[in-house]
């Protein structure tokens, strides 16, 4: 709105010889009008909030409370449970995992005899994946799609954690699904009861939404069932290449591909298998792929995780119990190294005294010897001999 810039001068009541100038408020001009009656008409149209945002809006007026911590986390829970009656939104489309090479990798020396000798130290080995891996989930149900659907939520469970704890919560999320986990209980359960269940896991707070959303996705897209392929399975939120092969391998016994965990990723690249050595499992992965035979695509997963985790350490590898470090066939292999015991170093003097008190003194100390002890042997659980 323009102002008047017209000046009315008068005298100063307090010195005659003063003249003040202040703007004229009678002059006006007919734009400001104008102006102010189609800022009026412009404001008229801005359409009127609806009787449902007022109600929210009260809620946060000046004469009501904020909410509390509690009411803000009732309504995003609220909100969550009406999201999951809708259907999910399409994913965007992703790009197709590679599944081989434009130049495959040549096959290890040796490796059939490296690859035997593993086999045969696994059966004397019960590791925590033979009873407790993803394998194990789908026996406690009976209908075949849960049997699959629970070997896929068990996969994602496992990721950053280890199988005692995986199992651990696949256990009580069946208990708190009500005695089955199937796609329509997932769905309709709050999420702080499946946060309570998996609240062991690795980033279970995360994992509490993938889960959720991945049983939304396959009940409006999947005709709630674990699709059978990979790229669809990689579709899910929370699902990379190795759970959908290992899930494709498990659930409809389908051989695609190799899952690649970070157990066979070390020692594959311990043995010298990648050349150069390979700096991710999906590299791993395709690099295998290549050049190991198809039919042993399947078993090499649960092999090399059990000897992973009982002989083939991340950290203090037991070379020791390896028959690969004793015949010479690991080039990684480390040697023990040997433990000096330092005994107590005892220094005794004794003074002979003669009978004039005026003797020799005679200095007698123990030389400080040592000793290699043996590296003491890591305990491991052998299956029992029948």
């Amino acid at each position: 709105m323009t102002r008047s810039t017209r000046l009315a001068a008068k005298a100063s009541p307090y010195h005659s010889a003063v003249t003040l100038f202040e703007i004229d408020s009678s002059a006006s001009t007919a734009r400001p009008a104008k102006r102010s009656r189609i800022y009026k008409e412009e404001h008229e149209d801005i359409e009127q909030p609806s009787t449902k945002a007022s109600e929210d809006a009260s809620d946060y007026s000046d004469n009501a409370p904020l909410p509390s911590k509690n009411q803000k986390r009732k309504r995003k829970t609220a909100s969550t449970n009406d999201s999951s009656k809708s259907p999910s939104k399409s994913p965007r489309k992703q790009k197709p995992i590679p599944q081989s090479l434009e130049k495959p990798h040549p096959a290890p020396e040796n490796w059939k005899v490296v690859y035997e000798k593993i086999r045969e130290m696994r059966k004397d080995i019960v590791a925590p994946v033979d009873t407790m891996g993803c394998d194990q989930a789908q026996l406690k149900e009976v209908d075949p799609k849960n049997r699959r659907f629970s070997t896929l939520v068990s996969l994602m469970l496992s990721s950053q954690t280890k199988d005692e704890v995986t199992d651990a919560a696949v256990s009580q999320l069946r208990v708190a699904l009500g005695g089955s986990i199937s796609v329509e209980a997932m769905i309709a359960a709050d999420d702080s009861a499946i946060s309570g269940a998996i609240s062991k896991v690795g980033f279970w707070r995360r994992k509490t939404q993938y889960l959720k959303q991945a049983a939304i996705r396959l009940r409006d897209q999947f005709d709630s069932d674990v699709p059978k392929t990979v790229d669809e399975l990689c579709s899910l939120p929370g699902v990379g290449p190795k759970m959908a092969f290992l899930a494709l391998q498990v659930a409809w016994n389908l051989n695609v591909g190799i899952g690649v965990d970070v157990h066979v990723h070390r020692i594959t690249n311990r043995l010298g298998w990648h050349k150069p050595p390979t700096k991710n499992p999906e590299e791993t992965r395709l690099n295998l792929q290549s050049w190991l035979p198809t039919e042993l695509h399947p078993e090499i997963n649960h092999m090399l995780v059990g000897f992973g985790q009982m002989v083939c350490l991340p950290v203090g590898p037991r070379c020791d119990q390896c028959v690969l470090s004793t015949e010479g066939l690991c080039p990684s292999a480390q040697q023990p190294k040997a433990k000096k015991t330092r005994k107590t170093k005892a220094e005794v003097k004794r003074e002979i005294k003669t009978e004039d008190e005026g003797g020799p003194k005679i200095e007698i100390s123990l030389e400080e010897t040592f000793e290699v002890a043996k590296e003491e042997e890591h305990p491991m659980r052998l299956k029992q001999e029948e």
